[in-house]
């Protein structure tokens, strides 16, 4: 099968779900597909676009549920542990507020803020060529919606093992063992954007690495893709592999964002989510984690709303 033309069995991988399920999308025409010699192929650019296109349609609807809430915070993008804490700590401090959060990615969190779906969009995109996080990518990501980012936490990223590291996983390069499979994460989210970079500057040929086409959207999948054998290394922060007890090896550390529309910054149910994440009780919880770094938590990176 060629790089363009996918088979069956190759969208349930991508897609992460059972071949059947494939066979039920494309009995209920829900997704591109055409028949080639008696099988079923899928083109991938159509396949992404078709991903793409249901991720907004379900931004969408979240965006005008939300609005039936009071005091709902609609948010998108980078998936980290710590925000699933900050959801039930934001609940426990204030009953009135609700924390949604949709793990799409950074690159597609940040299109979603820009679309006005979400009040915030959590990133941590490296840009290439300035060695800066975020900043530099809003004016192309974010160019329609006024915003505002500050930083939320700095943390430790790398690669995530089985404990005791049987692979002798150090380095990007030792990805290209044959006998080493990683879980990936899925287009446009930072990780991905982090790993496909540090295989570039490598010299690596993405396409010779084991298991580079399993993708999950999550740190907590990539970490129980690596527990239950289905991988042997992924990239995650140091916090998933702590609360599955496996093996990290650090890459490196990096700043996690917060974008905020700038209509919506000075709400009470932003403050307050503001407020939450400098405060001492909640900073005590994640510090249980380890791999976080408070630092520069609140500081506007960007000229004031």
């Amino acid at each position: 099968m060629s790089d363009e033309l996918l088979n069956t069995k190759e969208v349930a991988r991508y897609l992460g779900i059972h071949e059947k399920q494939v066979y039920a999308l494309i009995k209920a025409q829900r997704i591109p597909a055409t028949r080639l010699t008696g099988k079923w192929v899928f083109p991938k650019k159509l396949l992404d676009e078709w991903i793409e296109a249901d991720a907004r349609r379900g931004l969408a609807q979240a965006r005008q549920r939300s609005q039936r809430i009071d005091g709902a915070i609609l948010a998108a993008g980078s998936d980290d542990p710590v925000l699933s804490l900050l959801a039930g700590a934001l609940r426990r401090v204030d009953p009135g507020l609700v924390l949604f959060m949709a793990a799409v990615g950074s690159t597609e969190g940040l299109k979603a803020l820009n679309r006005g779906y979400t009040d915030v969009a959590f990133s941590h995109l490296l840009d290439p060529e300035t060695g800066e996080y975020n900043l530099p990518l809003l004016p192309k990501l974010v160019p329609d919606k006024p915003s505002a980012a500050l930083n939320v936490f700095h943390r430790e990223i790398g690669f995530v093992v089985a404990k005791g590291n049987p692979k002798g996983i150090h380095r990007v390069a030792d990805l290209r063992k044959k006998t080493v499979r990683i879980v990936n994460r899925q287009l446009g989210s930072g990780t991905r954007v982090l790993l496909d970079g540090e295989l570039s500057a490598a010299g690596i040929d993405a396409k010779r690495i084991a298991g580079y086409e399993m993708e999950v959207c999550t740190h907590h999948e990539v970490a129980l893709a690596v527990h239950s054998g289905e991988a042997d290394v992924g990239i995650a922060a140091s916090s998933a592999a702590r609360l599955l007890d496996l093996g990290f090896v650090g890459l490196r550390e990096e700043r996690f964002d917060m974008v905020v529309d700038r209509a919506a910054f000075f709400e009470r149910r932003i403050q307050s989510l503001i407020d939450l994440l400098g405060s001492g009780p909640f900073r005590a919880q994640v510090s249980r984690l380890g791999g976080y770094d408070f630092r520069d938590c609140g500081k506007v990176l960007t000229r004031e709303p």
